[in-house]
């Protein structure tokens, strides 16, 4: 759970920056994204076609052969991207807008989680994954397709569920540190009237071994 939260957190951190570099670079943020996808396209690419050489003279299995198609696709793909940078900006707000929609599905489930444990913080945790919900939607549909300003728009609704994502989690990682607690403070308490009846049946047991000692003495 722990490493759920500090993604979470480092996720939130990245939007943030993606959102401020749209806002007020948007145009070379996106010429920088898409060359940085293009290269790791095309590395993943070449990997593949330098795996297949290396292996083909060692295996002959037909598996293999599929690393020549995928390496010759992806690096003709990280070509294009790179070839055409302002092509990425139309795809950017539909995986952001899928990846939004996800995460704030979770924190609604987390929500009604906390409603049903009567704790609540559940409303706030709604509000925000509703909100979520929204930028990530608005994102993928994209209303403002054509507009001259449609990076710097995405960029703000990027920082908005930034914001609110990082607060989301903030709120989640206070709740199990509570429940944590609870846990931990019920698992002292057992152990401690565990301790309690041990401690009173050893009395017991000791005052039976005594009579039995008397009576082999009287007998």
């Amino acid at each position: 759970m722990k490493n759920l939260l500090k993604s979470s957190i480092v996720t939130s951190i990245l939007l943030l920056i993606l959102g401020i570099l749209l806002v007020f670079e948007s145009e070379a943020t996106i010429y920088t994204i898409s060359y940085i996808v293009g290269a790791i396209l095309i590395c993943a690419g070449a990997y593949a076609l330098i795996r297949f050489f290396t292996n083909s003279k060692k295996t002959t299995n037909s598996i293999m052969g599929l690393d020549v198609l995928y390496g010759i696709v992806t690096i003709i793909l990280g070509g294009l991207i790179i070839k055409n940078p302002g092509a990425i900006g139309s795809l950017l707000p539909i995986v952001l807008g899928i990846a939004i929609i996800v995460s704030s599905a979770n924190k609604i489930q987390y929500a009604f989680s906390l409603k049903n444990g009567d704790n609540d913080l559940w409303k706030t945790t709604m509000v925000i994954s509703v909100v979520g919900t929204i930028c990530g939607v608005v994102l993928l549909f994209n209303p403002f397709a054509g507009a001259v300003l449609i990076m710097r728009i995405v960029g703000i609704f990027i920082i908005i569920y930034a914001i609110l994502d990082a607060v989301s989690t903030f709120i989640i990682k206070k709740n199990v540190e509570e429940f944590r607690n609870v846990i931990s403070s019920a698992k002292v308490e057992e152990a401690d009237i565990v301790e309690e009846k041990e401690t009173k049946e050893k009395p017991k047991k000791s005052k039976k071994t005594t009579k039995k000692t008397n009576n082999k003495k009287d007998s």
